[in-house]
């Protein structure tokens, strides 16, 4: 997320901004080129890639409400890999219409946005929509998840992986005790208890896979990869059903 991860304008206690809110992939490793099939990159409109994303649907990305741009300053890319190297397989879209849900960005509830693709992805090999959770699928409580991203791999670092990371992180079921209240019934956190692995800094707005569905946007929190602060996501499956009303009302 550029310096955006966890980013944007929150004021959480007396932490600067750049202490609350970094976000990239801390403690992980590089995955195996389009074996993320559902990432996307929101870059600027100069190309800088800035945020992460979902591809949910093949016209429809989910990202955190915090990389909120105007549309013609942002472009979506799908089937990306490497951010310095043109690969041949991207798939690179402009942004027709924007859905905010309700965010607040003084408390960060709500931080989830759906773009629709100014066209459809070619589903291919390298591209396919994620699996969304619904009523059947079991509650998070002790679950890995991996998280993945372009953020920066060193704490106070201030440079975005050049390749797509990826890490393992564990569900953290007590986390309101660790933010004093601050977490809503609308996010969820994740992290290590010994801390070392995180997203930070250039991940905002990526996706938590948890037992193969999409259940957290990459959002906030403080420092990153801290085992006394795991990163906070939007809980995926409290939006499943305005995404799916968003995407059935406007897609032609």
């Amino acid at each position: 997320m550029g310096s955006l991860r966890r980013s944007a304008v929150l004021l959480l206690l007396t932490f600067t901004v750049s202490e609350a809110y970094a976000a990239r992939i801390i403690g992980g490793q590089e995955v195996s080129p389009y074996s993320i099939k559902y990432q996307a990159s929101l870059q600027d409109e100069k190309g800088q890639h800035y945020c992460g994303g979902t591809l949910v649907h093949p016209q429809w990305v989910v990202s955190a409400a915090h990389c909120w741009k105007p549309s013609s300053l942002m472009r979506v890319v799908l089937s990306e890999h490497s951010l310095v190297t043109t690969e041949g397989f991207e798939q690179i879209f402009n942004v027709s219409k924007i859905y905010v849900h309700n965010y607040n960005y003084k408390t960060f509830n709500n931080d989830i946005m759906l773009i629709m693709l100014s066209e459809p992805a070619q589903l291919n090999a390298n591209v396919q929509p994620v699996a969304l959770p619904d009523e059947h699928t079991p509650p998070l409580v002790d679950d890995i998840c991996t998280v993945s991203g372009w953020g920066v791999t060193q704490i106070y670092s201030y440079y975005l992986s050049p390749v797509l990371r990826a890490v393992d992180v564990r569900i953290q079921p007590y986390c309101i005790y660790y933010y004093w209240g601050r977490i809503t019934p609308n996010m969820l956190c994740a992290g290590s208890r010994m801390g070392g692995k995180d997203s930070c800094q250039g991940d905002s707005g990526g996706p938590l896979i948890c037992n193969g569905f999409f259940e957290g946007i990459v959002s906030w929190g403080i420092s990153c990869a801290n085992p006394y602060f795991p990163g906070v996501y939007t809980k995926v499956r409290n939006y499943v059903e305005w995404m799916k009303w968003i995407i059935d009302t406007n897609t032609p």
